[in-house]
């Protein structure tokens, strides 16, 4: 088996991977998603209407992920050209994955760290989405949404080193579509299903499970290059 191939339980575990990360989007996205509501006009804030907005801009939130996820792959096309390397951005890409682990089960903030790294060109980013208020139509909220997605954020980052070992575009843009989309049920509920959700996944039964699950992942990664080491 390749190591580096894209094959559906890696597509479906990146998409877990989001769903369970679901109570750190609701802890560092929720307080956005509540301004972007509020630069809608009042006057416009009708169920449909902001269900048509908030999808929109959760959309462009996705596709900014799977551009990283792709440009950062084709990075790993280049860096990958010696087998070491190769083998090195996998060990890193599952390091990566336990970090993401971690974090989720609270059981240790490293990951915050790495937050830190994006923060430079964010300062950048941030102003054009204010020139983007009020959102008045899709297009709009769509580019906004585009923007957030570069917003500083570990649990991309993780999944990020993961594309980047991928060393392919498309599959690199894949990985990080599956785990955006399973970043979206969090995003996109609200009221009571809303609080269930997130007593759920901030339960912290759920968010142990959801970290070994992870780790273990990570584990049968660098199981399957044993082989590879050895020879």
């Amino acid at each position: 088996m390749n190591p580096t191939g894209l094959e559906l339980p890696p597509l479906l575990a990146a998409f877990v991977f989001g769903l369970m990360g679901g109570a750190h989007c609701i802890g560092m996205c929720g307080g956005i998603m509540s301004a972007l509501t509020f630069a809608v006009p009042p006057s416009m804030r009708h169920p449909a209407r902001m269900g048509g907005l908030l999808l929109s801009y959760n959309l462009g939130r996705i596709l900014s992920y799977m551009t990283a996820g792709a440009l950062v792959a084709a990075l790993g096309t280049l860096i990958s050209l010696s087998p070491t390397a190769r083998l090195a951005l996998q060990v890193i890409a599952a390091a990566m994955l336990i970090l993401m682990a971690l974090y989720i089960a609270n059981w240790w903030k490293g990951l915050l760290k790495v937050e830190k790294l994006g923060r430079w060109l964010w300062r950048y980013i941030e102003p054009l989405g204010r020139r983007l208020m009020p959102v008045v139509h899709l297009p709009q909220a769509f580019a906004l949404g585009s923007l957030w997605g570069w917003l500083p954020c570990g649990l991309v980052y993780s999944m990020l080193a993961w594309s980047l070992a991928v060393a392919e575009p498309v599959q690199g843009a894949l990985l990080m579509g599956a785990f955006g989309l399973g970043t979206l049920p969090a995003l996109l509920v609200t009221g009571l299903a809303a609080r269930q959700l997130n007593h759920l996944i901030r339960h912290p039964a759920t968010r142990s499970i959801a970290a070994l699950i992870i780790i273990g992942f990570a584990l049968w990664q660098l199981w399957v290059l044993l082989p590879h080491t050895a020879h």
